[in-house]
């Protein structure tokens, strides 16, 4: 991963225009954990701390140990400080901007992803590609848009969450991004959806669109 000019780093980051130089290269889908930890969270001055915290294990992503501050977080991954014992979970704010809410330690072992895209495969086991990247093999019955609930502790979806009418919705790309609503319309032909946000109505792509329940 190379680097770019802090100035050209994704608009969803939550960092300062002026700094250092050059920043982690990455793309608008996710964060590095460098970010995270010392820009979001500031519980680190440097990238030489962060480093040192990964090397003995102290952060953990999506309940495993993180490899390097290099490695992305995902919308809705969680990020554990051993040390002291906080979970959060990164989020997208009203504003566009990722940022790292804190949550439950119960809540720290799932996450909802939404389903790209699905392959049959050999045997008739379904795999889902999520938005984060992650492959699952299952037997639910789901469907591309469709949301699941993953469980990092037993490695497998819990449960698969339908992308239909009259169900809460979360915008993840376009000029929209971070606000929340109800889908009051779907239009699969315009692969577009109608939310309601706040008793204001917006059309949005169902591609930038994850259903949450």
């Amino acid at each position: 991963m190379k680097h770019l000019k802090r100035n050209n780093a994704p608009k969803a980051w939550p960092i300062k225009r002026k700094g250092t130089k050059l920043v982690l290269k990455s793309d608008s889908k996710g964060l590095p954990v460098l970010i995270a930890i010392r820009d979001v969270l500031k519980i680190a001055k440097n990238r030489s701390e962060v480093k040192k915290a990964i090397h003995k294990k102290e952060i953990l992503l999506c309940n495993k140990p993180v490899k390097g501050e290099k490695e992305m977080l995902r919308i809705f991954d969680t990020l554990t400080i051993v040390p002291s014992k906080k979970n959060y979970k990164l989020i997208l704010s009203e504003f566009g901007k990722f940022d790292l809410e804190e949550i439950k330690d119960s809540e720290k072992s799932k996450k909802i992803s939404k389903i790209d895209d699905k392959k049959i495969l050999k045997k008739k086991k379904t795999q889902l590609n999520l938005f984060d990247g992650r492959n699952f093999l299952t037997e639910l019955k789901c469907k591309v848009n469709d949301s699941v609930l993953i469980d990092f502790e037993k490695n497998k979806i819990e449960k698969c969450i339908p992308f239909k009418e009259n169900s809460n919705v979360f915008v993840i790309g376009g000029k929209h991004a971070g606000k929340k609503g109800v889908i009051k319309k779907i239009d699969n032909k315009l692969k577009m959806a109608e939310i309601e946000v706040n008793k204001i109505s917006y059309h949005i792509l169902i591609k930038q669109l994850m259903v949450t329940e």
